[in-house]
């Protein structure tokens, strides 16, 4: 049986792969990938990210989130016209958030807390998933998104405790996996709670690889493959293929 996979969330926009992109986008098919959906993080990534889109049509789509790199650098109000203006061109809003590892001073976070609330409105009012990074701060991000009736959300590589995971799934939230699956007893963990019907695979390249010394990229989701499938000791076909109807269900993916 041909595997078909879904990579829900990679930075194909990332300066990493300015050179190589072709050849990063052929490995992934090579390797079973029928879709990829990029995350344009900021103006200039999004920008890039829709590019991108438009050139690999059909096989890359765009979603238009925060770079939380230097997330009070971004024009929050400029990023919501982006996604208004391009709301036909993507599938989805975000990456956006909390990053509670990066951001320690009480008024930035909540400062980070107003941005995320106009986000899920936003994608309310778009009837566009949510991507969230709730990096260090996945119980406050889930109570966020349950307190403010989120619905189509994607928690992306979720490091918080499978127990507040578990509070998002009751609410329908699918959670992705990413490669770094195989040496983080923390998302083993949450693999091993979560239902197959709420996973899908990620590789959040070009970070979050197996090896974390090395470029990841969007073909490498086989490695989340692998291990979901281990950890939960269901075949590979079956993993592959929940997880993609997982995403065609999330984004309205036509594959």
């Amino acid at each position: 049986m041909e595997l078909k996979l879904v990579d829900s969330h990679a930075h194909l926009s990332d300066s990493a792969f300015e050179t190589d992109l072709e050849q990063v986008i052929l490995k992934a098919r090579e390797n079973g990938l029928v879709a990829i959906i990029d995350s344009g993080l900021g103006k200039d990534g999004a920008l890039r990210s829709l590019s991108i889109s438009r050139r690999f049509e059909g096989y890359v789509y765009s979603t238009i989130g925060i770079d939380y790199g230097a997330p009070f650098l971004v024009d929050v109000e400029e990023l919501k016209r982006l996604i208004l203006d391009n709301r036909y061109r993507i599938i989805g809003i975000g990456e956006v958030g909390l990053d509670y590892y990066t951001v320690k001073k009480r008024d930035e976070r909540a400062k980070l807390v107003d941005y995320f609330r106009e986000f899920i409105d936003l994608s309310k009012k778009l009837d566009l998933p949510l991507i969230v990074h709730s990096r260090s701060a996945g119980r406050e991000a889930i109570e966020i998104l349950l307190e403010s009736g989120a619905r189509r959300v994607l928690m992306h590589a979720f490091d918080g405790k499978a127990s507040h995971a578990m509070k998002g799934v009751e609410s329908g939230f699918f959670f992705s996996i990413p490669p770094s699956v195989v040496r983080s007893p923390q998302k083993q963990k949450l693999v091993n709670r979560l239902p197959i019907e709420n996973i899908l695979l990620e590789s959040d390249s070009p970070v979050l690889g197996v090896n974390p010394l090395e470029r990841n990229e969007p073909a490498n989701i086989v490695f989340s493959l692998r291990e979901i499938a281990r950890i939960k000791n269901l075949d590979l076909e079956l993993v592959a293929e929940e997880t993609t109807k997982n995403a065609r269900r999330l984004f309205g993916l036509r594959i």
